[in-house]
Parts: C-alpha cells; structure tokens; sequence
C-alpha cells in the first residue's frame, strides 16, 4: 500500500468530515459544513486556522491573498465544497491553490453528493523553504 505523506493527520480530518457528514447529510451551504467541521475537529486533536489568509506568489513576489477554508496542523491546506459532484475544475484550482501558496499537501472535500466525496492532492511542484 501506497503511503501518504501526512497520512495521520488527512485521516483524521477525513473521519471529522465522515462525522459531520453523517450527522447532517447533504443540501446545506458550504458555510454550514465549514461551521461544523470548525467544531468537529477539535475532537480528533487536530489544531487548524479557519479562513487562514494565505499569499499568492508568482515568481517568488507576493501578488494576492486568498483565504483557504482550513489549514490543520500548518501543513495541509482544506478546501470544502457542497455540490452536487465535483468535477475536474475543482480538483485544478485546489491543486493551483496548493501550488500558489507552496503547500505540499492538501483535501478536497465535498460535501454535497449524497456520500461524502474527498480527495488527496499532492503539489508537485513544492519547494522547501530553503529552496525559495
């Protein structure tokens, strides 16, 4: 079996988002799960910013902010999304968000469709700190 880097900490915010999703189900607003999940978390020890301001570089300059919905443990950047299905658009732009904020490691969770969707996403392109 393939192993995930930070796989301890992605597990279990993908089991406080299993929890939050079996307790409310489907149809709310992506605001709704975030509330939740902002609450659940705690219970799986995991330490996180919710809207975590986060820069966007280009070329080593900073040229924006962007807020992502969850960074846990410094180190994985969480997206949730309440649709229907996720399609690839969403997988990109988490994956460009990964990249633009020199994350390794991050969630795609949707919370939408009527198991809950997730998926891992590994930048390819991270660069240690020492590396910039």
């Amino acid at each position: 079996m393939e192993e995930y880097k930070y796989k301890d900490i992605t597990g279990k915010v993908i089991g406080a988002a299993m929890q939050v999703h079996k307790t409310l189900g489907n149809g709310f607003q992506e605001v709704i799960y975030q509330r939740a999940m902002e609450i659940e978390m705690p219970y799986f020890d995991l330490n996180f910013k919710r809207e975590f301001e986060m820069p966007i570089f280009y070329r080593n300059q900073q040229i924006g902010t962007r807020r992502v919905d969850f960074l846990v443990e410094e180190v994985i950047s969480v997206e949730l999304k309440a649709i229907i299905k996720l399609e690839d658009v969403h997988l990109a732009q988490a994956i460009n968000y990964l990249e633009a904020y020199n994350i390794e490691v991050g969630l795609l969770i949707n919370f939408g469709s009527k198991s809950l969707e997730f998926k891992r996403l590994i930048n390819t392109k991270y660069k240690r700190v020492s590396e910039l």
